[in-house]
């Protein structure tokens, strides 16, 4: 619905297609992505295919083509990064796996599910220019995020923490040297109608 929002005020009639991540979990998955301007990562984890996932993500990234990725894809979007740049070959999801080393995602201590809070935006970030403010809310439904003992790899890394709650924990991530590579953890859509849609993912729309 929050793209419709967002066509709404642009004025496009952008089209979207759900594809499911076993569809993705193959060599042919190029082929699969390569007619569209734009991927979207979305909520609702475990998916069926954690590789699937992987391959749309990284497809984005090293082909400069738009992605968000919004809670479940934010953590996505750190795995991918984790395995594929990071060098952390065998970087863990605790929702599709038990092991402890290398878990980048883990349980967090108190579940972000139902919540709402303020995200201090970077000033001169990109996603500070989109909503044009250094100060959002956020609302939540996730029960997983980033390990903090893996925060200093996209500190150094070619991402910019953008975004970070009162503790200082990441919510938005931006890719340097990219079109739109944008991962959050909360979900902007749900703040979205066609009175007021939200800005994020109409920048992510009219890109």
């Amino acid at each position: 619905d929050s793209i419709e929002h967002s066509n709404k005020i642009l004025g496009l009639d952008t089209a979207f297609e759900w594809i499911e991540t076993e569809k993705l979990d193959s060599d042919k998955y190029e082929t699969i992505l390569q007619g569209f301007d734009g991927i979207w990562s979305a909520p609702g984890s475990p998916f069926k295919s954690l590789n699937g996932a992987i391959n749309a993500i990284r497809f984005a990234r090293v082909k400069k083509i738009p992605h968000l990725g919004t809670c479940a894809g934010y953590q996505h979007t750190i795995i991918e990064y984790a395995r594929n740049v990071s060098g952390y070959k065998n970087a863990q999801h605790a929702e599709y796996s038990s092991d402890m080393e290398n878990q980048f995602i883990g349980k967090l201590s108190c579940s972000l599910r139902g919540t709402k809070d303020k995200v201090t935006l970077l000033k001169d970030s990109r996603v500070s220019s989109i909503y044009d403010s250094n100060e959002i809310e956020g609302n939540y439904f996730c029960s997983y995020g980033l390990n903090d003992s893996y925060k200093s790899v996209f500190e150094q890394s070619d991402f910019i923490i953008s975004g970070v709650d009162k503790n200082n924990s990441i919510r938005v991530l931006e890719l340097k040297n990219h079109p739109f590579f944008i991962a959050t953890v909360f979900v902007p859509q749900v703040d979205s109608s066609f009175d007021k849609p939200n800005k994020l993912i109409t920048e992510f729309v009219r890109i």
